[in-house]
Formats: C-alpha cells, structure tokens, sequence
C-alpha cells in the first residue's frame, strides 16, 4: 500500500519512465512491475547466462532451429532486406539468419544502450560488409528507424517468446506497432513458445543454480539503485508458477516477513506472503498462435518447429 511521499535527496536524475512505472506498480494491489525493467546491464548478463541454463529451453531450441532452416529463411524471405530486430540484447542468435539471408543492413533496437552497442560491435565486425545500425530505445514506444534504410524492403525478428511477457491484448497492440513501423511489404520472423508440461516449464524459470533468481532480484538492486530505494533484498525470494488458467509462467517476488520501504521517496508496505508480480510468459498452443497474428497485422505463411514441438519460428507477412 502507498503510504505517503517523502522529500526526495539530491541524487542523479532517475529514468522518469523507470520512476512511474515502478511507483505505480507497487502502488496497486497486487503489486506489479513491467519487465521491461530488467535489463540494465546486470539484468542483461544474467538473462543471457539464463540463455545457457540446462532447465532453460528456449534459447537453444531456437538457435538449433535457425541454424538447421538457413537455406528455407533464404528461400522464404530473399536477399536485400534490412532487418530490424526488436528487443536485440546481445544478438547471439542472430548471425545465423543473417549468413542464411544476405540482408542490406541491420538495426538492432534494444533498450539497454551499454550493451546494444557492444553487441552492434561484434556483429559488425564479424559482418564487415554489412551496415548495423543499433537503436536505442523502447520497441513498445514510438520510434523510428534510420534513414540509412529508407526504401529498403523490411524483416522484422522478434526472437526468444517475448511476445509471451505482454498480455494477449498488449501482444495485439504491438504487433500492430510493428506492422506500423515496418510498412508495406514487409516481413516479420518471430519466435513463439509452445504450452508444455508444467514441470517442464517451472523448471526453465526457477532453475536450480538460481541464476534466474538473481535476474529477479536484480530488479530490487537497480531500484534501490537508481530510485532511492531501501528494499531488504534477503526479505524477498524469487517465485516462478504455472497459472493454467491463463496459460502462463509467472515469476514474482515474495515477502518473506512484514515489510515497510521506501521508492522514490514514497512509503509502501507489504505483508509477508505478498508479492510483487514482475513478469509473465504466455505459452501458445498452434491454433493460438495464428490467431494471435492475424490479430496483430501479420499473416502467417511458413513455421518451423524442433521434434519435440517445444518451439515454433513463424514467418510472417504484413496483412
């Protein structure tokens, strides 16, 4: 509950974004944080240590799957596009498709400006040929894209199941912003996670060298960081469940007594057992995922999945 504001103390000016964003989060009940928030530069070293996780999936299914599908990316999409990739991070993914494609250029967007342009410098190195032309910013937000590409044909790449963290009308909603930004004729790959055993899935979010748990709990550090905070982070432990209802993996962050903090000058409270939702992964079944799709602008027209049918890459064209 919020309490009251205090003066605040002579401290360098906080993302205003990250401030309202966090305030209003913990102000409600529940409480929750939008995930887009993890990723200073701690919280995107830890998501990429989590990449390498036994329990965690995703990144290597989809890696096999860009690496094995090259020549069916080359035929489906052509040569001479200029990819933009939303929500880049470090790109580790990417080299495949773009040996596979033989793009104009490339445009990373990432939120994490210190590690955007680290990882834009690898790529370029390792593409001499190829112009990379990072963007920071937020891909939910209104951008916009380098002149560099104006007039070029356009391959949006969405990896990883992001689009899982946004509830289905927000998924919606960006697809549709994407369509926007990346105009007619345009193409969109985008990496989509499959519903699973449970077990299955709790495991890849509460893995048990608790690397996931620190990524969690890093949100708290860069909070009291950055936002004058005072939250006890041994008060907190890291929760990962499976909420069949809606069809999602849902991490949080439990108090484990009673506690009274301070954010940004403002007082909240939190009873032991309370938590702080901090992200969602929505899960799709094959029937979902087309739908989904068509409803953000986008038509689907070649998927690829691994044996198993744990992940889908879906190949998309502007509706």
């Amino acid at each position: 509950m919020l309490l009251t504001r205090e003066p605040l103390s002579t401290a360098p000016a906080a993302d205003p974004a990250f401030c309202r964003d966090i305030v209003e989060g913990l102000s409600r009940f529940p409480k929750a944080t939008p995930p887009i928030w993890f990723y200073d530069q701690r919280g995107s070293e830890l998501f990429e240590a989590i990449a390498d996780l036994p329990e965690y999936y995703p990144t290597r299914t989809e890696t096999r799957l860009l690496q094995r599908h090259g020549p069916d990316f080359a035929e489906a999409i052509g040569p001479g596009r200029a990819v933009i990739e939303f929500g880049a991070g470090s790109a580790r993914k990417t080299p495949h498709l773009l040996r596979a494609i033989d793009p104009a250029a490339y445009v990373p967007i990432d939120i994490s400006g210190d590690f955007l342009h680290a990882s834009s410098a690898a790529l370029a190195a390792a593409f001499p040929c190829l112009p990379v032309l990072p963007l920071v910013g937020d891909f939910n937000a209104d951008l916009s894209l380098p002149a560099a590409i104006h007039g070029l044909p356009r391959l949006g790449f969405f990896p990883g199941s992001t689009i899982g963290n946004l509830e289905p009308a927000g998924a919606v909603d960006l697809l549709r912003a994407m369509r926007r930004l990346l105009g007619e004729e345009a193409m969109l790959l985008i990496g989509m996670d499959r519903i699973k055993d449970p077990a299955r899935l709790v495991s890849a979010y509460d893995d048990a060298a608790g690397v996931t748990s620190a990524f969690n709990l890093n949100l708290l550090t860069r909070i009291n960081r950055e936002l004058q905070g005072d939250l006890p982070l041994e008060a907190f432990a890291h929760r990962a469940v499976w909420n069949d209802d809606k069809a999602r993996i849902e991490m949080h962050l439990e108090a484990l007594r009673p506690l009274h903090f301070h954010v940004a000058g403002y007082c909240f409270d939190m009873a032991a057992g309370e938590t702080i939702h901090t992200e969602s992964s929505h899960k799709y079944g094959q029937r979902d995922e087309r739908l989904l799709l068509r409803a953000g602008g986008w038509e689907p027209t070649r998927q690829w999945s691994d044996d198993e049918g744990l992940f889908s890459l879906i190949l998309t064209s502007a509706a």
